[in-house]
Formats: structure tokens, C-alpha cells, sequence
């Protein structure tokens, strides 16, 4: 069989070949390119040289690049354009890919070389990044069981197999949970208070599935604004518990026994290691380091936002008591939050929604990144899809200011970039913005191709940003939310980590950075969302063009740390959990009665016993922030510091930019604390989030 998957990419700048790739392609090529990649490593661990970090460390930095090609547009389809097919692939390929990495971790031979080379290493001069590169591969080989004994070692694998599985299936019941909930409606009237732009994409929904009246799922861009709007408490608490039983519900999708078993899994390779706790295991690789100061960090945060949050929660207590709710809830907290909001500074989300069309917010988004990093984004036609609604972009960099600056090598269509004067190619970038049924909840960016440098030629990335935002109606452009408008904001800042990318070596490229430095970009992006400077340059409306008015972004800007003391527990509760599974080391009984007990300081509302936010929280048991969820809120410390940098010198200064630049760019080639001490000039401050947050 010809398959495109183990070829040369026969496309514009080597772009995945999404037109000519088949289901029955990727088994047969995961079969064949883990072959291929065997030979590399044996070719490196048995060379009859004597090991050097040239013939060791740097070949092993470049080997496998079709396997993880392949593995790259294999599982961010099955994020972005799953099916069920694809799904039972994922459940074939996940231990062969596990199986094989095992095998390169516990090959004595190569690890005997780059102990050797490690051991060896004040003999030579090595760069930052070199000596980086170094040390993050004899201590992921460490960290991966290369000092086990055979027996144990054999524990390990089996183990990473089994944590492979288990966390691909906990993440296909939770999509599976979501696909199969809807709430058709037929009566108008239980749609009282929904703007009409919500009511028409219900109905839209509805006519899809070849219903009448309205259908609401669990999508957010469906659940989102109902819960915010809905008047009808009974309709917004039956959302509420169906969206809080997702794998809770005693069904085929149930992840509560999966639950138990990925952490026992996880204490288990942990302890084989060394390590005390998972959570031990995890943070030796983080810039927090251990977990008591972790959980000092995340009590000393609660401490701190727990009086405000409470007060928060008293004055929607109070807007309630009108509508005569004695005892206010969960599900309706969204509702009389936006009543508030509307109260206290004259806005909504659907009053905002027309001046926030979604090609707007992204011309505004790429502006920034102009004006900040000197990058251009040109939409091409000519680079395959995996799905018609994907936008794709060539980004240039401007270099210098005369067109006789572009590269010579460029191809003639490209000639009109170069009166703009971006004269160097840094990446593509793929846009997929709306819902769909074979694509998971939430907005994340992830990559086809990282950027390294070999044999003298600056191999640049292939970038995605993936969201579930509002789709256009027939009479309609996707108009967007405020949250929505952070949301691209924040994915984007994540894209630049990755377009920026300017190291020598793919593993230390881009996002590959420490887990609690990762958000930096993206939470730091956020902040220009509510800069009235800048927000007036984009927010206008889709139909006259007018600017929103000046008192609305101003009600915006100061509107920015609306219920910041309830979004700060929320974070918390799911930090604290977090760690909670994750330093435990006795075995969990009942996971609701574990979770309502770890996170019951957090807890603003009555807990309800239907529901379990633990079955779905697919970031710490199918994603990569398992004894990580803090970094969320760690990143908001340095991205408060960082923006009031900016705001100290300009928020467009570019000598500031230049040197944020320059911290992206590193990706992981530096201690994040040293990169960030070159950008700022010293640590973040705690007191910078504190006063972004409470004005203290």
C-alpha cells in the first residue's frame, strides 16, 4: 500500500498531507515508522565509536522525526476530526507507541553512552543549550526507569502501557458523555431570557439532527450562554447535573473505577523510581520543585482570595433573594453573576457579541503580533486540511525595510510579501474555530512540526489552534463572547511560544518548556484584551462598523477582575484536588467522597451528589497536568509581573518586546527562571498577581 504517512511530504513547505491520509493508513505506518526508528537507535546505541554528545545526545535529538510526524497528526486528530474508527486505532497505536519508548528508555547499550558522555561532560565545552540537551536526556532516561533492575523495569513498561490506555479511554468516555447528552425543547417559553442569537444557533442544532423546536448540548458554546441566561432554574440545574455527571453516571462511559486506577498506576511507577508520591515525581521537573510549595503557594492564594470570593458570593445571594431563592446554587451562579456584571458595569456578553466578529478579533490578535514581534500572517489556499471549516496561514518575520532584503530562494508568489516586508518564513499556522461532533471540548494550541535547525537550515513549525467557538448562522458571522475573545487571545499566546521557536534542537523547541512556565505566553497575551488603547482598534461592531463606545470598554477594563475571588477558589478547588490524587498514598474508596473532602475549602455552593467534577477532568487524567493544575495559577504570577513590566514601559514598547521575544524564542534551552530573570530583571513577585487580582 502507497502510504503518505511514511513519504517524503510531497506538499508546500512539507505540510501534513491531510488530503492523501486514510484511516487504514496510520496502523501500517506507526508498524513501519517505529521500525524505522528502532534502526536509528541501534545505529546510534551500537556505533563502534567511542561516544561523544555529537554521535549520542545530538543524533538521538534528531532521530524519529517521521514517528513523530505521524504521531503528532495522528492524535491531534483524534482531538480535532475523531471518530470511532480513528478512536479503536488510538486504542491499538497508544501501546505500541508506549512499547517502543520503553524500549529506547531501558536499552542499556544507548544508555551506557550517554552516562558515559554525562559523566564526561566538564571535559567539554558544550553550549547552554547543548549542555541543556545533556542533562534532560540522561535525566529523562533516569526519570524513565534506566537504572531499574530487569525485573522492575519490566513493571515499568507494563505500567506506561497501562497508563497509556487507561487515560486515552478516560478521555473517549468523557467525549462520548458529551456527544450523548442533548436537551431538545419544543416550547418557546422555557427559553425565556435567552438572547436571540442563542435561540437561532438552538435551533440550528435542532435542525441538524433533524428535530423541531431547540436542541442545547453540553458543548460550551451551547451550555455556556443557557446556564448564563436561561430564567428557567429547573431547566439550569437539569444542565447543570447532566454537565456535572459526565463518566459519572454508573454507564459504559464511567471513569470513576478508571479514576482509581490511573492514580494507583501512577503512585506505583513513582514509588518504583524513587519517589515518595506521583506529585514527587512530577514537580522535581517543574520550577516549583516539591509539593509543599506547591500546596504553600496554592493555600497562601486561598488564604488570600477566599474573604473576597466569599463577599462575591454574598452580593449574588443578595441580587437572588429578589427573585425569591432562599438557598443560591451552582447552577445559578453563572446567571445572577451576569446579572451583576450587568448591573454594576452596564455590560453583557450578548450587548458585546456584535462587536466582537471572530475575523476581527484574529486581525486584532495577528495586529499584536506585528506589532509587537514584527510577524505577518498570509492566509494560503495551498496547504492541505484536515476539515473544510481549517484556515491556514503562512507567518513571515520582518527583517529589514527593503524588499531587496526578501530571501532569493523565496518562491515567486511570494513577492508581494516582500513590500510588507516580511522577509523570512517562521511558520503555518492552522485555525479550526467551531464545534463539532469529532472534536473534544475546549480550545487548545498543539503542533504538527516542531522547529530545529540541522546542517545549516532553520526548519520552522507547523502550528495549530483548535477552539469550540460560536459558529456563523446563515444571516450571521461567529460573533464572539468576551470570554471567547480571551480564549483566541490566550491559545494565540501559545502559538507564538511555538511560531517564535529559534533553537537548535526539536526537544527543547518552542512549548517544550517546563510545565509551570508553559502558560506564561498565553495568560500574558490575555491582558492586552483589556487595554482600552487597544481594544478600541478592533472592538466594532459587525453591521456599522461603529467602535464600541468608549464607556463600554472602559466598563471592561474595569470589569476585568469581576468575580476574580470566586474564579480564584474555583482554580484552587481543581489545583488542590489535583495534588491531592496525586500525593496520596493509600488507595481511594469513593472518588466523590475524596474529591467533596480536598476540595471542600474551596467550596463556595452546596455540593451536590449527583455529580463529580473529577470524572471529567480530563486535564490530570488524560492531558499532561497531572500534579500540574497549580501551573495555571503559578503562570498567573509571572504573566501579572511580566504585563506590569510592559505596563511600566509600554504596553507596545518594543525594546520590552524584543526582550519577551527573546524568551519565547529559547523555548526550553534555559532554566525558565533564568530566562525570565534576562526578560525582567528579577523574579516575579506573588504582589503582582495579588494586586492585578484585589488591588492590594
Amino acid at each position: 500500500m502507497n502510504n503518505p504517512l511514511t513519504q517524503e511530504f510531497n506538499t508546500k513547505y512539507s505540510t501534513a498531507p491531510f488530503s492523501d491520509i486514510k484511516n487504514e493508513h496510520f496502523l501500517p505506518a506507526f508498524r513501519e515508522l517505529i521500525k524505522v526508528s528502532e534502526q536509528e537507535i541501534h545505529a546510534i546505541a551500537n556505533n563502534p565509536e567511542s561516544p561523544t554528545f555529537e554521535n549520542t545526545i545530538e543524533a538521538m535529538a534528531y532521530s524519529g522525526e517521521k514517528l513523530d510526524r505521524a504521531s503528532s497528526i495522528f492524535f491531534n486528530l483524534n482531538s480535532a476530526e475523531t471518530n470511532d474508527e480513528i478512536q479503536k486505532i488510538a486504542q491499538e497505536v497508544s501501546p505500541l507507541l508506549t512499547e517502543f519508548s520503553s524500549k529506547i528508555s531501558q536499552n542499556e547499550t544507548l544508555f551506557n553512552r550517554i552516562k558515559t558522555v554525562f559523566d564526561e561532560k566538564e571535559k567539554f565545552a558544550h553550549t547552554d543549550e547543548q549542555q541543556m540537551l545533556l542533562n534532560e536526556t540522561y535525566k529523562g532516561f533516569v526519570r524513565s526507569g534506566a537504572l531499574l533492575n530487569d525485573t522492575d523495569k519490566k513493571k515499568l513498561e507494563q505500567i506506561n502501557r497501562d497508563l497509556s490506555l487507561k487515560s486515552l479511554q478516560f478521555g473517549q468516555n468523557v467525549l462520548a458523555e458529551t456527544n450523548n447528552y442533548i436537551k431538545h425543547i419544543t416550547d418557546e417559553k422555557d427559553l425565556a431570557g435567552i438572547p436571540e442569537a442563542i435561540k437561532l444557533q438552538y435551533r440550528e442544532e435542532a435542525k441538524e439532527r433533524g428535530l423541531d423546536g431547540y436542541v442545547v448540548t453540553l458543548q460550551y458554546p451551547s451550555f455556556g450562554p443557557f446556564m448564563t441566561y436561561a430564567e428557567n432554574r429547573d431547566l439550569r440545574k437539569e444542565l447543570a447535573v447532566a454537565n456535572g455527571k459526565k463518566a459519572f453516571n454508573d454507564n459504559e462511559f464511567d471513569n470513576k473505577n478508571l479514576i482509581k486506577e490511573i492514580v494507583s498506576l501512577k503512585h506505583e511507577k513513582a514509588q518504583l523510581l524513587g519517589y515518595k508520591t506521583y506529585a514527587d515525581f512530577v514537580l522535581e521537573e517543574r520550577m516549583a520543585k516539591s509539593p509543599v510549595r506547591v500546596l504553600d503557594f496554592l493555600n497562601e492564594l486561598l488564604t488570600k482570595a477566599k474573604p473576597y470570593a466569599e463577599k462575591e458570593i454574598e452580593e449574588l445571594k443578595n441580587l437572588a433573594k429578589n427573585n425569591g431563592i432562599d438557598e443560591l446554587q451552582i447552577y445559578d451562579h453563572a446567571f445572577y453573576a451576569e446579572k451583576l456584571r450587568k448591573q454594576k458595569f452596564d455590560i453583557d456578553d450578548e450587548e458585546l457579541r456584535p462587536y466582537f466578529q471572530l475575523e476581527k478579533v484574529q486581525d486584532a490578535v495577528f495586529g499584536l503580533a506585528e506589532k509587537l514581534f514584527g510577524l505577518n500572517f498570509v492566509e494560503t489556499q495551498d496547504i492541505p486540511k484536515y476539515h473544510e471549516e481549517v484556515k491556514t496561514y503562512e507567518v513571515w518575520e520582518e527583517q529589514g525595510t527593503k524588499s531587496e532584503e526578501h530571501r532569493a530562494d523565496a518562491p515567486s508568489e511570494e513577492a508581494t510579501i516582500s513590500q510588507k516586508r516580511a522577509t523570512t518564513f517562521k511558520a503555518i499556522l492552522y485555525v479550526d474555530y467551531f464545534p463539532r461532533k469529532g472534536k473534544r471540548a475546549g480550545a487548545w494550541m498543539t503542533s504538527y512540526k516542531n522547529q530545529y535547525k540541522k546542517e545549516g537550515e532553520n526548519s520552522r513549525p507547523h502550528i495549530s489552534v483548535v477552539c469550540n467557538f460560536t459558529k456563523p448562522t446563515a444571516d450571521k458571522p461567529s460573533l464572539l463572547t468576551f470570554q471567547e475573545v480571551t480564549t483566541l487571545f490566550h491559545e494565540f499566546g501559545h502559538a507564538l511560544h511555538g511560531i517564535l521557536a529559534d533553537t537548535q534542537y526539536p526537544n527543547l523547541s518552542g512549548t517544550s518548556v517546563k510545565w509551570d512556565f508553559v502558560e506564561l505566553p498565553s495568560q500574558f497575551l490575555e491582558n492586552y484584551c483589556y487595554e482600552p488603547e487597544f481594544l478600541k482598534t478592533f472592538a466594532k461592531h459587525y453591521q456599522t462598523g461603529g467602535v464600541l463606545p468608549n464607556e463600554k470598554i472602559e466598563k471592561i477594563s474595569q470589569s476585568k477582575n469581576f468575580m476574580e475571588g470566586y474564579q480564584t477558589m474555583r482554580q484552587l478547588g481543581f489545583g488542590l484536588l489535583d495534588m491531592a490524587y496525586h500525593t496520596k498514598t493509600e488507595k481511594i474508596s469513593d472518588i466523590k467522597t475524596f474529591e467533596s473532602e480536598e476540595t471542600k475549602a474551596t467550596n463556595l455552593y452546596p455540593t451536590n451528589p449527583e455529580t463529580a467534577m473529577s470524572t471529567s477532568f480530563s486535564h490530570i487524567f488524560q492531558g499532561g497536568y497531572s500534579a500540574g493544575y497549580y501551573s495555571y495559577k503559578w503562570a498567573e504570577v509571572l504573566d501579572a509581573d511580566a504585563f506590569q513590566y510592559f505596563k511600566e514601559k509600554g504596553i507596545f514598547d518594543k525594546e520590552t518586546a524584543n526582550k519577551f521575544k527573546t524568551l519565547l524564542a529559547s523555548g526550553g534551552t534555559k532554566d525558565p527562571m533564568e530566562l525570565y530573570k534576562n526578560f525582567r530583571g528579577s523574579e516575579p513577585k506573588v504582589e503582582s498577581l495579588l494586586k492585578r487580582a484585589f488591588g492590594d
